[in-house]
């Protein structure tokens, strides 16, 4: 039975909820950032995911979209110059997982970790050299946009593998 558009609404009114509250955690967990990148990160790319099979693209875009501005906005992202490669790398992270879906759920979601591992790599490898960051900073950044993106992008792909067999995809 596919939802009714009232339904869909609603389901992607929830999942962009829970994402901001996800991403709110950063500001109450007693952990360090280093953990919390890992946390969060899999739970926002668990939300981008569950919305591509729940309630569709346009949902997911949106999240990518707000989920770089939340971020911006709690001084996880420093500059708003970092906002738009996020997005996009948000993006391509949903529409890669949805457009490869049919060929199998972790191809897809191995796919779509790496494009979007790639493209925050580049984009911040390049606006680094623009911008004047201290270099520690610098070397911060560059990590967080390298292989802990690879393992928040799996985790996020799993956490949303077991949600949808729980909740259901739309057809």
């Amino acid at each position: 039975m596919t939802p009714s558009r009232p339904d869909l609404l609603a389901r992607a009114a929830l999942l962009l909820a829970l994402t901001v509250i996800f991403q709110s955690l950063r500001l109450i967990i007693p952990v360090p950032p280093f953990f919390t990148t890992f946390i969060i990160g899999s739970l926002v790319n668990a939300c981008l995911l569950i919305a591509c099979e729940t309630v569709g693209l346009a949902a997911a875009a949106l999240l990518a979209a707000v989920t770089p501005v939340v971020a911006y906005l709690q001084g996880l992202l420093f500059l708003p110059v970092f906002i738009p490669p996020v997005a996009l790398a948000h993006l391509l992270y949903a529409l890669i997982y949805k457009t490869l879906l049919a060929r199998g759920r972790f191809a897809a979601i191995g796919a779509a970790t790496v494009i979007k591992t790639a493209v925050l790599f580049a984009a911040f490898t390049w606006l680094l050299t623009f911008i004047n960051v201290p270099p520690k900073l610098a070397a911060g950044i560059m990590f967080v946009m390298g292989w802990p993106q690879i393992f928040t992008g799996i985790m996020g792909g799993v956490l949303a593998a077991i949600v949808v067999k729980r909740v259901g995809g739309r057809p």
